[in-house]
């Protein structure tokens, strides 16, 4: 039995860091046996075919050991089926149909987080932004976008993401994704 995957890579292609040309991510998941591979933008995301067998964390391990030998460099990697894709975008807390694409991000955990971890937070002092917690994924609305919120800025700090991984997609990346992944 074949599934689709999206390999989700964190902090790739920023600012001149970490570079991971495209072309050649596609060459490394073919090359760990993976089929109908293709990337979406610049910026760590790319959509394959795998009849491994395999859980989502052994194939995201798997990437990032092979990115790691191949540049030189350590990526966080999370990798996540359609179905999974599907149900997150389908679970948005906001209006996503009324709302600007750089309004919407969500970041995808590598596990489950509880609310217990953003306890500490005042989300009142943040709004008009807001967020809100699903499944292994945090849903925020940012009005103004990512790159000016605040909020986000918080939610970023490594002592919030102690132990996970997370990485951010914004709304039409994470539509394009579902896309991709459709059997």
């Amino acid at each position: 039995m074949t599934t689709r995957y999206a390999a989700l890579l964190r902090g790739i292609n920023v600012g001149g860091h970490k570079k991971v040309p495209m072309a050649q991510l596609r060459t490394l998941l073919t090359e760990l046996g993976h089929t109908d591979v293709t990337t979406y933008l610049q910026s760590g995301n790319a959509v394959f075919t795998s009849a491994s067998g395999a859980d989502e964390d052994t194939l995201a391990a798997e990437l990032a050991a092979a990115i790691e030998k191949r540049f030189g460099f350590g990526v966080d990697c999370l990798v996540r089926g359609g179905p999974y894709l599907r149900a997150v975008a389908d679970a948005c807390p906001f209006p996503a149909a009324e709302l600007e694409a750089k309004q919407l991000h969500v970041t995808y955990f590598s596990r489950p987080v509880t609310p217990d971890r953003f306890a500490g937070l005042d989300q009142a002092a943040f709004l008009p932004e807001e967020f809100r917690l699903g499944d292994r994924a945090l849903y925020l609305y940012a009005p103004d976008g990512l790159g000016r919120s605040q909020l986000a800025d918080v939610l970023s700090r490594p002592a919030l993401l102690k132990g996970i991984i997370a990485t951010t997609r914004n709304w039409n990346t994470v539509v394009r994704l579902v896309e991709l992944t459709r059997d």
